[in-house]
């Protein structure tokens, strides 16, 4: 079977199962199910979807990491943590959200091939630092999600009727409980992913360090994580606080690369 093929193939699974996802939620079995045959079902276009990534992220012993590629693992691994993590807490809906993102992550490539390969050659130091950076993307991915479905939740406590989707939402007190702990681990790669990438310049990107959009965006989403993170140990912030600097973190993050790409492979097709 060839890779468009196989695109499409990891596109209409994860579209499937996004659609019983919501047809679960809406007769109030999602979790029961998620649990069961229907979350262990994810694992199929899981594993596609992850062979599709290898296939098409390593060009002739090089990296490619350009923008439908870039987006497309860090959804890859969104669903994956997702979906391991279902075992410990109630995320069907969660789940469900996701994956119709996750179907058309996986069909961009198809869609758009172009490549982005990497010129360095091949070293643990390059590969640990583009690991560290891709697995912070997908926390902090997680993160704002969880962050816009805690502001849109709580907008909606007060109105008679909750819509579908949202009523079978963790308790606001544990989804808070597992942003705070995602953007922690987050926080310690993303810090690995910049202190790499100082120490190790020369060895990874082949010239010393130097100040760039991506490092200067980098390093203001970590100051903001560093300060969200302070603040909720410190003093206890939470809610609405907690909310804004985390969507303020993951923005300036997207902004450090994936906007950069964007603007470069779309609009200046460089």
């Amino acid at each position: 079977m060839s890779n468009q093929a196989l695109h499409l193939l990891t596109f209409a699974l994860y579209a499937v199962l996004a659609v019983l996802f919501w047809r679960a939620q809406a007769t109030g079995k999602a979790e029961q199910q998620n649990r069961g045959a229907l979350g262990f079902a994810v694992a199929v276009p899981l594993v596609l979807h992850g062979w599709l990534l290898y296939d098409t992220l390593f060009i002739w012993g090089a990296l490619n990491l350009g923008f439908v590629y870039a987006l497309s693992l860090i959804l890859w691994l969104t669903v994956l943590i997702y979906w391991i993590a279902r075992f410990f807490y109630p995320l069907s809906c969660l789940l469900t959200l996701v994956l119709p993102l996750a179907a058309i992550s996986a069909v961009l490539p198809a869609i758009f091939p172009d490549a982005h390969i990497f010129s360095q050659p091949a070293s643990a130091l390059f590969d640990t630092h583009v690991l560290m950076a891709m697995l912070a993307y997908s926390l902090f991915t997680i993160a704002a999600l969880h962050a816009a479905l805690m502001s849109l939740v709580e907008k909606r406590l007060h109105h008679a009727r909750m819509p579908k989707v949202l009523r079978n939402l963790p308790p606001l007190m544990t989804m808070e409980s597992l942003l705070f702990r995602v953007i922690g681990v987050g926080f310690v790669l993303l810090s690995i992913t910049i202190v790499s990438g100082i120490l190790f310049s020369e060895k990874i990107f082949g010239h010393p360090w130097q100040w760039n959009h991506k490092v200067v965006f980098g390093l203001l989403s970590w100051a903001v994580f560093a300060v969200l993170l302070l603040g909720h140990h410190l003093y206890g912030w939470r809610g609405r606080k907690a909310v804004h600097w985390t969507l303020s973190g993951f923005a300036f993050l997207v902004l450090g690369y994936l906007g950069s790409q964007f603007v470069l492979e779309v609009f200046l097709h460089r």
